[in-house]
């Protein structure tokens, strides 16, 4: 995961972490969502066994909210459990007042 210099995150998957900074770094990709938002700076990796799993979690984060983002970063695990809860009750509260309209 990067940072981006709009305090933006870009998540990717690479078999080579140090190549695809640089490329970032440098915007050899004109149309990669870094290129106007360097510099850079990696901020997570994570190492999985095979593509499939890497590829989902990818997806996963994707969809997390900020505050889920930067806890992974600082590897705090206690919150991330937190915001999965506070979302839940949020979800489960939304269905109960949608039910009862």
């Amino acid at each position: 995961m990067l940072r981006c210099s709009d305090n933006s995150f870009y998540i990717g998957l690479t078999t080579d972490v140090s190549r695809r900074v640089a490329e970032h770094e440098t915007g050899t990709i004109p149309k990669a969502y870094t290129h106007s938002r360097r510099p850079v700076q990696l901020v997570w990796v994570g190492e999985f066994h095979t593509h499939e799993e890497a590829f989902a979690f990818e997806r996963q984060i994707k969809g997390w909210s900020r505050a889920k983002k930067k806890a992974l970063i600082d590897d705090d695990w206690d919150i991330i459990h937190q915001i999965v809860n506070d979302e839940r009750k949020q979800r489960e509260l939304k269905k109960r007042n949608e039910n009862s309209d």
